[in-house]
């Protein structure tokens, strides 16, 4: 008796008293967390989702490559769309066309050609009357390089042989010197910096000159000896702009901007494996990780991401009257580039990174000559061509 007084008093002392607690709000609920319709209507339950299992995980990652073959296939039902129009042929220049621009804009077709005398053919195709075509003659030479400035939509660059580049304001119909040399006769340029501020410029005796837009006057910052006959091209790396591509009589070469000085420069990489003259070196669009080579005579095109090797054989033997072939890249497709072609029916190829051809542009009824420069326009599917009468040939869907 005593020890069970003692356990209760005990255990009475040693029970600690409930605190008052302090009304808590009522926490609102949405229908949607509470599981019921506007009405009050209880909605059904969600069965429970099972966990994927090793299998399924592995079949998505098969599927992770499905987009780009869609992609890829998407491309060539836009090619295969593309035609060719009476009206959208056109002699836009005097002479022989030795480059094409074509604008960025999404809501105007704009292609601007230069000929072998200097002249300069700007073609709004969206304007039918003779209205839409502007002739300028910026140039006494021929004119075998042009871009639309990334930066500023009415000025179109233009380079020539005759030693000087322009930048003119197709608003104005006004083509300002940018760079001049008396010595050299100039033969490509590209930009340096993405606000087009900086030029990289090749010269025919193979230098490279580095051009700042912004420092007074119509000189070079540096004009390097490259050690080689010429430069048939310059082209800058779409990621890592501190490199380009330099294509020479047979040799290409990747240089950095960095490290070039007057005379005795390296490449950082030499590009073997061309037994003819070079035309052309261009970096892929996108990545920089391919580099597509045109060479003269029947050889090769070459395109690979670290060295050399044949894709397919290409006839891009054009003799004397026809402007050397360049196989330029589709902006739209890293992996994609337009040649013309010696074929007959007269027709304009795009190629695979593989070699294999992806598309041929022909129609006999309007398309008779060779197209030795084509450009693709960035985003829209528009492919121009220029030929040797100073006729473009403009592909659209």
């Amino acid at each position: 008796d005593a020890l069970g007084r003692c356990c209760i008093k005990f255990s009475r002392v040693s029970r600690a008293k409930p605190k008052p607690v302090a009304d808590e709000p009522v926490r609102r609920r949405s229908m949607r967390l509470q599981r019921v319709d506007p009405s009050g209507v209880p909605l059904p339950e969600i069965p429970a989702q099972p966990e994927p299992s090793i299998e399924e995980h592995v079949r998505w990652g098969e599927r992770r490559e499905f987009p780009r073959h869609f992609i890829f296939n998407r491309y060539k039902a836009g090619l295969n769309d593309m035609v060719l129009h009476e009206e959208a042929v056109r002699k836009v220049v005097k002479n022989r066309i030795y480059s094409l621009a074509i604008h960025p804009s999404e809501s105007r077709t704009l292609v601007a050609a230069g000929d072998k005398s200097g002249g300069i053919g700007l073609w709004d195709l969206d304007c039918p009357s003779e209205a839409g075509l502007c002739v300028f003659m910026p140039h006494s030479q021929p004119v075998s390089c042009m871009y639309f400035s990334p930066f500023h939509p009415a000025h179109l660059l233009s380079l020539s042989h005759d030693g000087t580049v322009r930048c003119g304001d197709v608003t104005r119909a006004v083509f300002e010197e940018v760079f001049r040399s008396e010595e050299y006769s100039f033969s490509s340029f590209d930009f340096l910096a993405a606000d087009a501020s900086t030029l990289l410029v090749g010269a025919w005796d193979g230098d490279v000159a580095v051009v700042d837009r912004r420092t007074p006057g119509t000189g070079c910052e540096l004009s390097a000896d490259m050690n080689s006959r010429t430069t048939r091209t310059v082209h800058v790396h779409p990621v890592n702009r501190q490199y380009f591509v330099a294509a020479g009589a047979g040799n290409v070469c990747v240089y950095d901007v960095r490290r070039l000085k007057r005379s005795g420069n390296k490449p950082v990489s030499s590009l073997l494996g061309h037994a003819k003259s070079v035309a052309s070196a261009y970096f892929s669009p996108v990545t920089g990780s391919r580099v597509v080579t045109t060479t003269q005579s029947l050889t090769p095109l070459f395109c690979s991401p670290m060295a050399f090797s044949p894709l397919n054989r290409h006839n891009n033997n054009t003799g004397r009257w026809l402007t050397r072939f360049r196989a330029v890249w589709d902006p739209k497709q890293e992996d994609c580039f337009v040649v013309c072609s010696m074929a007959r029916p007269r027709q304009i190829e795009v190629f695979q990174a593989t070699g294999k051809r992806v598309h041929s542009f022909l129609n006999e009824d309007f398309l008779g000559s060779v197209c030795s420069i084509n450009v693709m326009h960035p985003t829209k599917n528009v492919l121009a061509g220029g030929n040797s009468s100073g006729r473009l040939h403009v592909f659209t869907d």
